[in-house]
Order: structure tokens, then sequence, then C-alpha cells
């Protein structure tokens, strides 16, 4: 059924910044060397509801146990199983046309967090030289909520950034290791 994590195993004891969204706070945690965690409170049952949206792009559902916000429970989900999430909860689903019906291979979209300590923390995107090393574009930045779409060489990174970078799963991984390693 997943994993049960709590702060022995790496969850952050605070929250790097909070979203508002009808009424309710999300709180937004980077972990590093793994995603994001978006949750929130559920006032009724004393927990604590979310998701890891982890860099290789894949999702988990994040539960918290009853009166312990920081002991979550992990579930694992496939893309199929994000939709008829999305749907039992009334969300409208986005109908994702298949890479190879539109005549390109294997291409998609992935958020890498810029940690604190990253090498690009602080520089700017010329500095990753990232289309040419891994033949993947970083088409927009996440900062504090607020979206830049398509930056400019002049944009300067810093630690909690979301990049979101379109590639190949090659190239995905290997922006991944960039901006990890330098």
């Amino acid at each position: 059924m997943g994993i049960v994590a709590g702060p022995a195993r790496g969850w952050p004891h605070r929250r790097a910044r909070s979203s508002y969204c009808v009424g309710v706070n999300i709180d937004v945690t980077p972990l590093p060397g793994i995603g994001v965690c978006k949750d929130f409170p559920l006032a009724e049952a004393r927990r604590r509801i979310g998701v890891i949206e982890h860099r290789d792009g894949t999702v988990d559902l994040v539960v918290s146990r009853a009166g312990d916000a920081e002991t979550k429970t992990s579930i694992p989900l496939s893309s199929t199983e994000i939709g008829v999430l999305a749907g039992l909860l009334g969300a409208p689903q986005v109908v994702q046309k298949k890479a190879d019906s539109l005549g390109v291979d294997d291409l998609s979209t992935r958020q890498f967090a810029i940690d604190r300590g990253s090498p690009f923390d602080g520089r700017p995107l010329r500095d990753t030289a990232m289309r040419t090393r891994t033949k993947a574009s970083v088409v927009a930045v996440v900062r504090a909520g607020e979206v830049t779409p398509s930056p400019g060489t002049d944009f300067v990174f810093v630690a909690g950034d979301l990049v979101v970078v379109v590639g190949t799963g090659k190239g995905l991984e290997a922006a991944g290791k960039l901006l990890d390693a330098g």
C-alpha cells in the first residue's frame, strides 16, 4: 500500500510556502532529491491529504495519520489512476493526445526543483547550457506561485524555483541530473 514516512525518513518539519484555494491553505514543500509535496489539512479528520509530484513525473497520493501531520502514507498513482481519482472528485479531465499521434516520439514535460545548495541557485539559466547539454528546454519557471513563461537566458534561479522542462525521456533525465549536480 505504499510507504509510511515520518520525520526520521526525511520529511521536512517546516513548509516552504503556501497557496490559497477556496478557503484552504495548500502547503507546497520542496522535498530535496524527491520533488514537491502539495497538501492541505482536512478540518474534521485531523489529517492532511495531498500529492507528491516526483522529479521523474510520477505522483503519489499522501495521507497523514490522524493527529500526526508529519507521518504520511504514500500511495503511488499511475496517470490513469490520477485521471480516475480526479473524475471521482468532480474535476474536469483533460484529455492529452499521445505524442505519437502528434508525430513526436517520447516528448513530455517535467518539473524540477532548484534546491538550496544547488549549483544553479543564484545563477542564470544560460549557465546551465540546458539545451546544448541535454537537448531539453526550459519552458517556464514557477517561483512562489508566480509563473515566468519562456524565461530568458539571463533569468536567475533561486532555491525553491520549480523549473518546467520539455524534452524526451532521455533529455529530461539528463536535465534532472544537470540541475542536481551541475
